[in-house]
């Protein structure tokens, strides 16, 4: 199921509408990717919504291995 593990986003329900306006139900899903992440110099697998990852590199709280493999390779 699709959850984001930080911020608690679920699916939500609602209703697709057509040019007739008839109403048929639909389930809208969070866009939720499995991110390795590193928090505190460890390396954590969770599943997060891609906002809420924009979201916390923009406050430089986590960094994926990638950029830090780069960062290294910089040196």
């Amino acid at each position: 199921m699709a959850i984001c593990e930080i911020t608690g986003k679920g699916k939500m329900y609602g209703h697709n509408v057509s040019f007739s306006q008839r109403k048929t139900r639909k389930v809208f899903k969070p866009n939720v990717s499995k991110r390795t992440l590193i928090i505190n110099g460890q390396k954590v697998k969770c599943n997060i919504s891609t906002s809420a990852l924009r979201t916390l590199k923009k406050k430089g709280l986590v960094e994926s291995p990638r950029e830090v493999a780069a960062k290294k390779a910089k040196k």
